[in-house]
């Protein structure tokens, strides 16, 4: 189970996160939005969220079948459209490594597979 805890603190829109093993992360507001951009914003947390379940699952999956890469880069990015009133997410997929194309398609589908990508 996944579990973390938020707490607000005295600055304005600071947030501590914690986990139950003792790890924390600040999360902010922009300046722009009046916050002190001391810590990545709520959007950029669920981008973060998505790329890093992304690159790991992907780790996994081309050491499991000894595929010879050397670096996986996700970027993920969040648009908003007012008029739809939706979010798009976009994810881009950078893999270096000696692979061929039939290869190559297999890992963008893995891709779709990582936990956070099925939740969102």
């Amino acid at each position: 189970m996944a579990k973390v805890s938020a707490q607000i603190q005295p600055e304005k829109y600071v947030v501590k996160i914690d986990t139950p093993t003792g790890n924390s992360i600040l999360s902010d507001q922009k300046e722009e939005a009046e916050g002190n951009d001391l810590g990545l914003d709520p959007k950029e947390l669920l981008s973060a969220s998505l790329a890093a379940c992304t690159t790991v699952t992907l780790r996994m999956y081309v050491d499991h079948k000894g595929w010879d890469v050397q670096d996986i880069n996700v970027e993920v990015s969040l648009e908003y459209l007012k008029e739809e009133n939706i979010t798009k997410i976009h994810s881009v997929v950078n893999v270096i490594g000696n692979l061929d194309e039939k290869q190559r398609a297999r890992i963008l589908s893995v891709a779709k597979s990582c936990p956070v990508h099925k939740i969102l």
